[in-house]
């Protein structure tokens, strides 16, 4: 009898070497072919391909399992790419549908079948776990056991960003702002779009499907511009961002260890971050897609520097900020009603924008923090439009107080609820983890300790999945066995909420939990070196002059600079964050 641990494969990383072997035949081939349909029908099928490979894993380990009947070597969810293909030929007929309605009730019924369809998908794999655990939490405050037996599910990769894509277009043809897209080529081409299908930018089908049409030179590319773009996001991502993790999940799995100097440390290793992984993501995405010659959105524009959540609104994430601004704001109405009815429109749109973002009460604050800061900078801005003096001095305040909201506000976004094991901890020592969609992921190596269940190979050659960790909603406890047949019992240890209060109350009243230093002094200056070429970037210092140089100077600077980045990148890379939305 084999056993096989239900965790999904790994996924592919821009940062990794494979990655560049994978994009250099990509690329070549799409330049070797003549006909722009072609490049089109080869871009999609390593579209599909790159996207699968999330899924399925190595492609030479996983196809031998699957014709051979192994499936308990097959990694969790190797069919989601199939909800990919699903969703975009879903919305080929639908959009078809809505252009060709003879009446506004057909139209509406169209779209509402898209609504309906793309959101409940999204919704299923997305909360049905929130769902579950609220249910049994309230049936446990009420005494009672609920008798079914919660369901596996797991988030595919990117199902946030391409459905909300996907939902984009039936809603932009519905609005009569673009006409039906009746090649079926061109619509599945810019939902799969490799680059930014599983982590943004959020294209708009008005934006992309016109590029489709046209059959681009390579004449007409930025060659040099998208190789200084990746480097800055291999940079912000291999060489920032996941430096700065090692402080911010120190610290993070528990902050009761350390002292208020950390708090504030760590909270800022964690803006610089998040800041850099995504941001990194989005330049490389962007150069990448360039190079095929094809333009995505942007999607940061320095956001650190604005002088008001408003502003920062309109710098962070762009394509999900205007995503919500035009299809669930201005749907629920917008600014055309009274006050009080614009102020709840902010308020629902950033509430269900952090619950876009994961399926947790805290996200649910992360947003709402953020509706009610945009509330105040309305009533702000038009108490004081007069005051000139009052003006001035916001102009010295604005932008750090802006930043240190936003760093308040990424506590409950980071926050995460932490268990602990002592069962098979060495020397007794609690073993921190944090519980995912698999099992529990121990906090220090990143790595599932304890699956929730295993499939066993019966001897007709089925499976079965068998339950390794069964929780126990009275005494808040999960308890089994770890994937080695050891006893487990793994206890909540503190809340995302109890983490959040403690980490506020070093930020904002300077309490010391412990003397415990997070990291030493070498970081601030670290960070102050970030910010000073963050500043300069922001002012177009550099760019200026890197084009400006000659070509043989350029590219001696390019290897040097990637010489750089390869010796300080890190030796593991993390997953990109915005890889599990």
């Amino acid at each position: 009898m084999t056993f096989a641990a239900v965790e999904p494969a790994k996924p592919i990383l821009f940062v990794e070497f494979r990655f560049l072997w994978i994009f250099a035949l990509i690329f070549g081939v799409n330049w070797m072919l003549r006909s722009n349909t072609a490049r089109k029908v080869w871009l999609l099928v390593c579209s599909h391909v790159f996207y699968g490979c999330f899924f399925i894993g190595n492609p030479m380990e996983f196809f031998p399992n699957l014709f051979s009947g192994n499936w308990s070597e097959l990694p969790t969810g190797w069919w989601f790419p199939s909800l990919l293909w699903f969703s975009t030929v879903m919305d080929y007929y639908v959009g078809v549908g809505i252009e060709d309605a003879k009446d506004d009730r057909r139209r509406k019924l169209w779209v509402f079948g898209s609504l309906a369809v793309n959101l409940g998908v999204l919704g299923f794999f997305k909360y049905y776990g929130f769902f579950d655990q609220n249910v049994r939490a309230v049936f446990a405050w009420l005494g009672l056991t609920p008798s079914w037996k919660p369901l596996e599910v797991f988030l595919p990769y990117g199902i946030s960003f391409y459905t909300f894509q996907s939902l984009s277009y039936s809603l932009e043809v519905y609005r009569k702002k673009l006409p039906a897209e009746r090649n079926f080529l061109n619509l599945a081409f810019f939902i799969a779009f490799f680059p930014q299908v599983v982590a943004g930018p959020i294209v708009r089908a008005m934006t992309f499907l016109p590029q489709t049409l046209k059959k681009v030179e390579w004449s007409s590319i930025d060659v040099r511009g998208c190789l200084v773009l990746f480097l800055i996001g291999f940079v912000k991502k291999a060489c920032v961002g996941d430096r700065l993790a090692e402080v911010s999940d120190l610290y993070f799995a528990a902050p009761e260890n350390y002292s208020a100097y950390s708090a504030w440390a760590a909270s800022m290793c964690y803006a610089g971050q998040i800041y850099c992984d995504f941001s990194g993501y989005s330049d490389m995405a962007i150069a990448v897609a360039r190079l095929l010659g094809y333009e995505l959105c942007q999607n940061f524009a320095f956001p650190y520097f604005s002088a008001s959540i408003t502003e920062f609104w309109r710098r962070w994430h762009m394509s999900l900020s205007s995503w919500l601004r035009d299809y669930l704001y201005i749907s629920l109405g917008g600014n055309r009603g009274s006050k009080l009815f614009t102020y709840r429109n902010l308020m629902l749109t950033m509430v269900l924008g952090g619950l876009w973002h994961g399926a947790s009460w805290t996200f649910v604050v992360w947003g709402a923090m953020h509706g009610f800061a945009l509330i105040v900078h309305r009533e702000w801005s038009r108490v004081t439009a007069a005051a000139a003096g009052i003006a001035k001095v916001m102009k010295f305040i604005a932008v750090p107080l802006t930043f240190f909201w936003v760093m308040l506000t990424w506590v409950p976004f980071r926050a995460n609820d932490i268990y602990i094991d002592r069962d098979n901890a060495a020397d007794n020592a609690a073993k921190r983890l944090v519980r995912t969609s698999a099992g529990f992921q121990d906090l220090q190596e990143h790595k599932l300790v304890y699956p929730f269940a295993k499939s066993v190979e019966k001897k007709d050659g089925q499976t079965e999945s068998v339950a390794l960790l069964s929780h126990d909603a009275k005494a808040g406890v999960w308890k089994g066995t770890d994937a080695d047949g050891k006893p487990a019992t793994i206890r909540l240890h503190q809340t995302g909420f109890e983490l959040t209060a403690k980490v506020w109350q070093s930020l904002v009243l300077f309490k010391d939990h412990a003397k415990k230093n997070v990291c030493g002094n070498a970081k601030w200056v670290l960070l102050g070196a970030l910010v000073l070429v963050h500043w300069l970037n922001s002012r177009s210092y550099l760019s200026k002059w890197w084009r400006a140089i000659p070509e043989w100077l350029f590219s001696m600077l390019l290897g040097a600079g990637w010489a750089l980045a390869l010796a300080f990148k890190v030796v593991a890379y993390k997953q990109f964050i915005y890889f599990q939305f």
